[in-house]
């Protein structure tokens, strides 16, 4: 299966948008119910993580541009029918965590 992709768009710039996604990436893991971030690594602007929750792991990638955080999220086949939803979902909060 593809990752689900998303770009949400910010005018914060790209240092303030990093200190805010570390401050807050945690909150993202809600997206999963259950859902607890397991590790995270920071690459230059792209964070790594994992989400796990019923048994199954979520890895995400969030790289973070100057005007868009560009997310990518590849979900194991068993929630893979969740992927609209989980699109929505990481818009909105990804959103709020930005503004």
């Amino acid at each position: 299966m593809k990752p689900v992709t998303i770009d949400i768009p910010h005018s914060t710039g790209k240092a303030a948008a990093r200190q805010r996604i570390e401050g807050g990436f945690h909150k993202l893991a809600s997206f999963v119910p259950g859902g607890k971030v397991t590790e995270h690594r920071w690459e230059g602007d792209s964070l790594f993580f994992a989400v796990e929750a019923l048994g199954q792991r979520v890895a995400a990638r969030l790289d973070v541009l100057e005007d868009k955080v560009h997310a990518e999220v590849d979900l194991p086949p068993a929630l893979a029918l969740f992927a609209g939803k989980l699109r929505g979902a990481l818009t909105e909060a990804g959103t709020k965590l930005l503004r």
